[in-house]
């Protein structure tokens, strides 16, 4: 069972920057994309950021400008860079990983990391 975990969640001022990584507990191979997804408290799961092994990037309206997401490899999978933090921006953010082949997807989530904006 593939594991992933997420790491540099915290508590910033706003204006101020976090870098989010995220990272497997083995190799995944077949990585078809990658990405962030967040939640606040009350709201559904929306897209931040996400990459294909091909390298094209889609990003939510509110990250567009201020984020940006970067691809690693089969086990350290994706960077999320994050400037100019808004209270807006307050969220658990999760990786996601989905992986394989056309008969048999595979999706990998993350536990989740806090990020708090303060005003």
């Amino acid at each position: 069972q593939v594991q992933l975990v997420e790491s540099g969640g915290g508590l910033v001022q706003a204006g101020g920057s976090l870098r989010l990584s995220c990272a497997a507990s083995r190799n995944i191979d077949n990585i078809n994309s990658v990405g962030w997804y967040r939640q606040a408290p009350g709201k559904q799961r929306d897209l931040v950021a996400s990459i294909t092994s091909g390298g094209s990037t889609n990003y939510g309206d509110s990250a567009k400008g201020r984020f940006t997401i970067s691809r690693g490899n089969a086990k350290n999978l994706v960077v999320l860079q994050m400037n100019s933090l808004k209270p807006d921006d307050t969220a658990v953010y999760y990786c996601n990983c989905k992986a394989g082949v056309a008969w048999a997807r595979r999706e990998y989530w993350g536990q989740g990391t806090q990020v708090t904006v303060s005003s």
